[in-house]
């Protein structure tokens, strides 16, 4: 998809206020005072994220419990797509400049790519965009109409040429990983696949805590024209008006609020963008529904029908979460650090009161990692019992371990919102946090 719709500049949203600063029950963490640059301080003190002059502004690196919480989000969003019957792919992130003026990116969108590297003749382009590169994986193979729908994704790397004035923390950035996925479809599933998408999109949402503030439906301009040197859109108007309405349709049955925005398409064709706002009252866009009747086109791409002949499958982008990066900075601002227990770096706590539980401890914690849960020990000479968990607040789940749990073999749990579990034998409350770690969509049976 473009990634226009996923790095666009935010404009003011008139009535928006700040999110209040407490850790219980909200966990959010901003004052009246809040900047756009919150998750950049606040991503910075939990040590999720930094950056350095030498690498280049906009081009963040992720420490170890930055790159947890990613690695939860991607593996999360890797297993709705599966379930979803999505088949996850590879593509490289440099290609000829050729493809992109074959998909019109290089004519549209040319001023926010990297200018081509001159390799023995050939001219490469880091890649603006993932889908060019699956129109082509899907050309390689023939299809038939049995196939259809057929859901291709990638998390993949793509990459914008940003002015150092627009970058901005992890919202604006010049190299991301997009959440990508394309679905070649016949034009009477083109309907039913952009409002599975669109669920998609709203279960996710529920499972990492946060909420669109508004629906749009972006549109060519009103005065718009079509396939002219000049135009900014590809294509023809009735294939546009086309998109257009079964967009409209999908949006109406999912019965959900949304506006029209002339002048917000994507150059191929018409969007569902799915807006946020971050600590300042700033709208963006991180999820994506579009429908492309030109790269099929443009491609060639094709399809046996049931009556034996040729036909043009309709390409359906979408986005669960768009940019990683965007999205982890709406993750760290609407959470300020104390995220759901399944994105949490760390999800568990060891807490032995004294030098003599260090063992059993030790012991837990191993138990711990075999379920798979992130786990870490506050040994007792780090400090009384009460300021080891003043400092690790922010761990959905703390398991103190005193003399009496430790000749047991049990352990006392307290949760982050100061709640407490009765002391239970070690591997039980152990089962039990690791099936509380799991989010809704990708829980077992569900």
């Amino acid at each position: 998809m473009t990634p226009d719709c996923l790095t666009k500049p935010r404009g003011e949203c008139p009535g928006a206020s700040s999110f209040p600063w407490s850790l219980a029950p909200s966990q959010n963490r901003f004052t009246e005072e809040t900047t756009m640059y919150d998750h950049r301080k606040i991503g910075r003190e939990l040590g999720l994220f930094d950056s350095d002059p030498l690498i280049g502004a906009g081009l963040p690196y992720w420490l170890p419990a930055g790159a947890a919480v990613r690695r939860a989000l991607e593996s999360y969003i890797a297993e709705v797509e599966r379930r979803a019957g999505y088949q996850q792919v590879y593509s490289p992130v440099l290609a000829k400049k050729e493809l992109y003026e074959i998909s019109g990116h290089w004519a549209k969108y040319h001023d926010d790519m990297y200018p081509p590297m001159d390799m023995g003749g050939e001219e490469l382009v880091l890649r603006p965009s993932i889908c060019p590169h699956h129109a082509l994986m899907y050309r390689s193979r023939a299809h038939s109409y049995r196939e259809l729908p057929l859901r291709m994704s990638e998390l993949g790397g793509q990459y914008r040429a940003e002015l150092s004035g627009a970058i901005g923390g992890l919202s604006r950035v010049r190299a991301m990983q997009l959440n990508d996925a394309h679905i070649f479809c016949r034009l009477d599933q083109v309907a039913s696949e952009a409002a599975a998408a669109l669920r998609l999109i709203n279960q996710a949402y529920a499972d990492l805590g946060i909420a669109a503030s508004r629906y749009v439906l972006a549109l060519p301009s009103v005065d718009a024209e079509f396939n002219t040197p000049s135009s900014k859109y590809v294509g023809d108007a009735a294939s546009w008006a086309e998109a257009a309405e079964l967009l409209r349709e999908v949006l109406k049955d999912a019965g959900v609020d949304y506006e029209d925005a002339p002048g917000d398409a994507a150059f191929y064709g018409p969007k569902i963008d799915i807006q946020l706002m971050d600590s300042a009252g700033r709208e963006f866009s991180l999820s994506t529904v579009q429908i492309d009747f030109h790269q099929p086109a443009a491609f060639g791409l094709e399809y046996i029908g049931a009556d034996g002949n040729k036909h043009r499958p309709v390409m359906v982008h979408r986005a669960i979460v768009g940019s990683i990066e965007r999205a982890m900075a709406q993750l760290i601002e609407v959470h300020g650090g104390a995220f759901p227990a399944w994105l949490a770096p760390v999800q568990v706590v060891v807490l032995p009161i004294s030098d003599a539980e260090e063992q059993v401890a030790a012991q837990v914690a191993r138990r711990a990692s075999d379920r798979g849960l992130r786990v870490e020990i506050a040994h007792a000479d780090e400090g009384s019992l009460g300021a080891r968990i003043r400092e690790n607040r922010l761990a959905p789940y703390q398991a103190v371990i005193g003399a009496r749990e430790a000749a047991d073999g049990a352990l006392a749990v307290r949760e982050r919102d100061g709640s407490q579990w009765e002391a239970a034998p070690i591997g039980q409350v152990l089962d039990r946090v690791a099936e509380l770690s799991v989010p809704a969509a990708v829980r077992p049976g569900e």
